[in-house]
């Protein structure tokens, strides 16, 4: 697998790494278990919402050390608006590129990273908290990454149908009988969607 230097880089000496005693805000995401996990944690300044410090642990590959590092990078002083502008394709170019297998690592540190702020903004009555619907589920897709071309399967159109009914989440995606990564998709699918507890059940038609 061809990593940039830059990957490589931050991979063998990551920046910031490591968890602040007394954060104002911290998330994590991903599960060992699956091979990805990250956590994060912020200092805020309460009068100019500057990130004045930011931590993260990761467990898992170079990509998910290497994304983890240039994200902490990234939203170092900026305020939590421009934080929340940092997309997970901003974050691989910052890298020189991911290989399309490893997007994944790049959306989950970024969403960790919104994870935290959106936490840290609702504690301290700058938003509420999102109401649970089917478009809730169309949003958290949009971070299940197709490994071949390293984008999201509700861009490249794989996502025909989603249902939510009595605590069942319905996915219906089409990818061909004889692709690789028809059955990771549908593990990834379920992993992403089971975090929520409003869903009880999830059902993917592949």
């Amino acid at each position: 697998m061809q990593y940039s230097q830059k990957v490589l880089d931050h991979f063998m000496k990551p920046h910031n790494v490591g968890k602040l005693e007394h954060p104002d805000a911290e998330a994590t995401e991903g599960s060992p278990a699956c091979g990805d996990q990250i956590s994060i944690t912020l200092n805020i300044d309460p009068e100019t919402k500057v990130i004045k410090d930011v931590k993260f642990q990761s467990y898992g590959c170079a990509s998910n050390i290497a994304t983890g590092s240039i994200i902490t990078d990234m939203a170092m002083g900026k305020t939590i608006e421009e934080a929340k502008n940092i997309t997970w394709k901003g974050a691989a170019d910052e890298l020189d590129g991911l290989p399309p297998v490893k997007m994944h690592c790049s959306v989950l540190a970024v969403d960790t990273l919104k994870k935290a702020i959106k936490k840290y903004e609702i504690e301290h009555g700058y938003a509420k908290a999102e109401k649970f619907s089917k478009q809730t589920i169309v949003e958290e897709l949009k971070k299940v990454i197709y490994p071949g071309v390293g984008e999201d399967i509700v861009t490249l159109k794989m996502v025909k149908y989603v249902g939510f009914e009595d605590g069942i989440a319905t996915i219906d995606v089409e990818i061909p009988k004889f692709d690789k990564y028809r059955d990771n998709i549908a593990e990834e699918i379920e992993e992403h969607l089971e975090a929520f507890d409003e869903i009880k059940e999830v059902k993917v038609t592949i």
